[in-house]
């Protein structure tokens, strides 16, 4: 019996929800299109320490909500280096 994949969003406001729905729809599309091969990789190897598709996901969804805020909070521009080191880095989450 193939197991239902878990909601990967649980945000407790409508507004947390939708821009969740919407980093993890990014994540999605970098992973289908292979326009980030290193998201791929962190996905891969999130899987082989045993984590869910649905967890990697939100691994992944975190380091680039984190670099969504350091960019709107600092007024800079995205910083794709900054994003793969921190994918890189996974399991470890970036210092916010």
């Amino acid at each position: 019996m193939k197991r239902k994949p878990e909601q990967i969003v649980n945000a407790d406001t409508k507004v947390g929800q939708l821009a969740g729905e919407a980093i993890v729809e990014t994540v999605e599309n970098q992973l289908r299109d292979n326009t980030l091969p290193e998201a791929k990789q962190a996905l891969d190897r999130l899987i082989k320490l045993g984590e869910t598709r649905e967890n990697a996901i939100r691994y992944i969804a975190s380091v680039l909500s984190v670099e969504i805020f350091e960019t709107l909070s600092s007024g800079t521009t995205y910083n794709n280096e900054r994003y793969i080191r921190n994918l890189n880095a996974l399991p470890k989450l970036p210092d916010e």
